[in-house]
């Protein structure tokens, strides 16, 4: 805001005041760590990462020859990815590596077997995490000197030792001081201490090991001077010109003083910030540990090396899974969708730390091989895979929590899988806690948001007949009768009574249709019908556009719920689309662009690359009014194909290419109202009054957003289908829909109600799956192909389905589909 701040590469003023700036925050560094130029020098880099990775590539490693047993390379197995990656540099070298377990350096320690010798200058080097980042656990910084003197061998091997401590997770919580512990190299990451700025980060390198350090590449600002001819090259003379190639991050550098001066000014230090984390860390250990389900079961399995008793052994970070009353682990990807309803955003996974992972989680090298071959890959949310679990769930502590924080955590659990807001009351901080600066949470909103009730019609009644379809909205489809096969007809002509009766005495024959939708605006409200023109990508229309930030990342219910009240009408005959909203004036999009005067861009839609135009500034200039903030419509080019993926273990037919609009993941989503059945009554019979029902029929079914809702005989018989015929058309069943937090959002209104997901989790065996995926198998689009509503659907059972467990007109009618 007050300086102009050029490359430092030049000598006008400007460009001397970056220079002299950055200098200044070197110095800064050094002195948070208690140290100063004397003893180390800063290379700022892209990240630990990276400071890491430039550790690998100039250590002077020596290889394994005739003369020579070569340099070894040793790590803890409590390491982050990028240390274990080091090792693939040290392998193309020809240099032996080997993982350390913690267990194993203990031992070594206990029997202080010095391999030292003196005259021997073979160099090895040891990396170590001052700070385990999955479980949070703290290795003696002891060690370093430990391991540079000798009387501690990572590996029993004449040489000389020198350390890495990964500072990047201890840092960012605690003091350390490199007066008192001298590591050879120590990787630091910013934004893990201020939140700001990313991509940034420091190695720290001891001036006596600076000169030790070779380099092949060098860039800008690195030479003193080069000859481009020639074979001729001069470094500069200090470490940190010499391995900051290129124009550093300068801005961000300068930016890192402030930083400093904002957390000293706020929380007086890190030993402060050391005391407050680990007070939190410890009360919700404590908490959390305490917690019994009525059978006296735990509630969460955490994943600790100690009992929280001292911040010298354990950061502020809780690794744990979440139980059920069985003592069967919950899979973190559904706790995290359940956390992000009550606005808690949660790490899972292996947190970059497989080794850690495996050592807690009781898995093999053996089992991490074949979740690869199952699909599981780090990162994902593949979180159980024969019951067992492939991640964790992490939480932790900065200066910046509170007690608030760490109560509504807690809240959390307990509301979730005790059932109670009030019957298991959240644990009360101590005095020490409350001393320790954490304020108070009394008067904290509750988490969970106001539960919606209204009175409906009965279930049967709401199922069936309730379906409110657009009695006049614009459209020509409205016009074309509903021409359902002739052994169809008597059956969409039965009174909503006979039709309820129907579904409860399962007199019914195969399934039919009862209900049509399609989304033309991703993630916005459904347009219903009752015959609709199918594409080759499904229901014509179905998802062709979808709205988006001003950074063209497109939005969903997720974090814009409100999406839900926009709604859309397509009117074939005009060619337009009608969008409405309350408060807003109708405003009309055409269904296709002007080839000319579209501009395409490039968007994501489930990590897949999509061509799109932007509809306009008029309809942005609407959506934004309406959200409050700047947003635009785009749609899918026409000519742009975007194919699905081989998912569910399934092979697409041969010769088909199943063609996608914006959707997820499949053409269609198919459900069946004895399974919205089914749920509906769990969900109400859960309801602690009694009195009012939480929830209608129709509610639930609209929360799911299918495109085609059958009226099945049985609660989930449609998982058993391998395909389905409706009329004539031909579907292949691609597998389950695995459901995310938007079930939890009333499609009428925009509010949300976790109890959805929660109660869907426990009826489905922890496996948050509801309705399934379809796609064509066959479709001739010579002349045109509709979906109606009253239709009769055949479905083809799986073959490892056994027959007898169905009713004999069930297996009768598999038999002639």
């Amino acid at each position: 805001m007050e300086n102009i701040y050029g490359n430092p590469h030049s000598q006008n003023i400007s460009s001397k005041l970056t220079h002299d700036t950055v200098e200044q925050v070197r110095y800064r560094i050094l002195a948070h760590f208690h140290t100063t130029a004397e003893d180390y020098s800063v290379i700022f880099t892209a990240g630990s990462t990276a400071a890491l990775k430039l550790v690998a590539e100039a250590f002077p490693w020596v290889p394994q020859g005739p003369e020579s047993s070569g340099s070894w390379f040793c790590y803890l197995t409590d390491s982050h990815t990028s240390v274990v990656g080091m090792r693939n540099v040290t392998m193309a070298m020809n240099v032996m590596s080997t993982p350390v377990r913690p267990e194993d350096l203990w031992s070594a320690k206990e029997r202080r077997a010095s391999a030292n010798d003196p005259d021997c200058k073979l160099p090895h080097l040891f990396c170590y995490p001052a700070q385990s980042n999955f479980s949070g656990a703290r290795y003696p910084l002891s060690w370093i000197e430990d391991i540079k003197s000798g009387w501690l061998c990572p590996v029993s091997t004449l040489g000389k030792w020198f350390v890495l401590l990964d500072a990047a997770s201890y840092v960012s919580t605690s003091p350390l001081d490199l007066s008192a512990h001298q590591a050879d190299f120590v990787p630091i990451s910013f934004y893990k201490i201020f939140g700001f700025p990313t991509g940034l980060g420091a190695l720290l390198v001891h001036n006596r090991v600076a000169p030790l350090l070779r380099k092949t590449y060098f860039g800008g600002g690195t030479a003193s001077a080069y000859l481009a001819g020639e074979d001729f090259y001069i470094p500069r003379p200090s470490v940190a010109q010499r391995f900051e190639d290129g124009t550093i991050s300068f801005l961000g550098v300068i930016a890192l003083k402030h930083g400093f001066d904002t957390l000293e000014r706020l929380t007086g230090g890190m030993e402060n910030i050391k005391q407050h984390t680990f007070t939190l860390a410890q009360y919700t250990y404590t908490a959390l540990s305490s917690l019994r389900y009525p059978n006296g079961a735990p509630v969460v399995r955490i994943y600790s090396d100690s009992d929280f008793s001292s911040p010298e052994v354990q950061g502020p970070v809780i690794n744990f899974n979440v139980l059920d009353d069985k003592g069967n682990i919950i899979g973190y990807s559904q706790v995290d969708k359940m956390a992000s309803l009550y606005n808690i955003h949660l790490r899972t996974g292996c947190f970059c730390n497989t080794g850690a992972c495996q050592r807690h989680l009781g898995i093999n090298s053996e089992m991490v091989r074949k979740h690869f071959q199952a699909g599981h890959v780090c990162g994902d949310n593949m979180d159980l895979i024969d019951g067992q679990p492939t991640g964790s769930v992490r939480i932790s502590f900065g200066y910046m929590s509170t007690l608030d924080d760490a109560q509504a955590f807690l809240r959390f659990i307990i509301d979730t899988r005790l059932h109670s807001s009030g019957g298991w009351p959240v644990p009360q901080a101590c005095a020490d806690t409350r001393e320790a600066g954490a304020p108070s949470a009394e008067g904290q909103a509750d988490v969970a948001p106001a539960v919606m009730r209204r009175r409906s019609l009965s279930p049967w009644e709401d199922a069936l007949t309730g379906s409110r379809v657009w009695n006049n909205p614009p459209t020509a489809m409205n016009a074309a009768p509903v021409a359902p096969p002739v052994c169809d007809v008597t059956r969409i002509q039965q009174t909503p009574s006979e039709k309820a009766a129907g579904v409860l005495e399962g007199a019914l024959g195969a399934p039919v249709v009862t209900n049509l939708y399609l989304y033309p605006i991703k993630s916005c409200a459904a347009f219903e019908v009752t015959r609709w023109p199918v594409g080759n990508q499904g229901l014509l229309y179905d998802r062709s556009w979808m709205v988006v930030n001003h950074n063209g990342v497109c939005l969903s219910q997720k974090q814009e719920p409100r999406l839900c009240l926009i709604q859309p009408f397509i009117d074939l005959q005009q060619r337009i689309m009608v969008i409405k909203a309350k408060g807003m004036e109708p405003i009309e999009v055409p269904l296709e662009e002007n080839s000319e005067r579209a501009q395409i861009c490039q968007s994501k839609v489930c990590a897949d690359r999509v061509n799109t135009y932007d509809c306009g500034e008029k309809i942005s200039s609407w959506l934004s009014t309406f959200f409050g903030h700047p947003c635009h419509l785009i749609k899918q080019s026409s000519d742009f194909q975007r194919n699905a993926k081989k998912k569910h273990g399934k092979d697409q037919p041969s010769g088909i290419t199943a063609t996608l609009s914006l959707v997820n993941e499949a053409q269609y989503l198919l459900i069946n109202t004895s399974s919205i059945l089914e749920l509906h009554q769990q969900l109400n019979t859960s309801d602690e009054n009694g009195k009012e029902e939480l929830f209608s029929v129709k509610d639930l079914s609209l929360r799911f957003r299918a495109n085609i809702i059958i009226s099945g005989k049985r609660a989930f018989e449609e998982e058993k289908w391998d395909e389905i015929s409706i009329g004539s058309l031909h579907f292949q069943v691609l597998g389950p829909c695995h459901r995310c937090q938007m079930i939890c959002i009333d499609q009428q209104t925009g509010q949300r109600n976790q109890h959805v997901f929660q109660k869907l989790s426990e009826s489905r065996e922890r496996k948050v799956n509801f309705g399934m995926y379809l796609m064509h198998t066959s479709l001739d689009l010579s002349s045109p192909c509709f979906l109606s509503v009253g239709s009769q659907v055949l479905p083809v059972l799986k073959e490892n389905v056994e027959g007898h467990d169905l009713p004999a007109s069930e297996k009768h009618q598999d038999v002639t589909s």
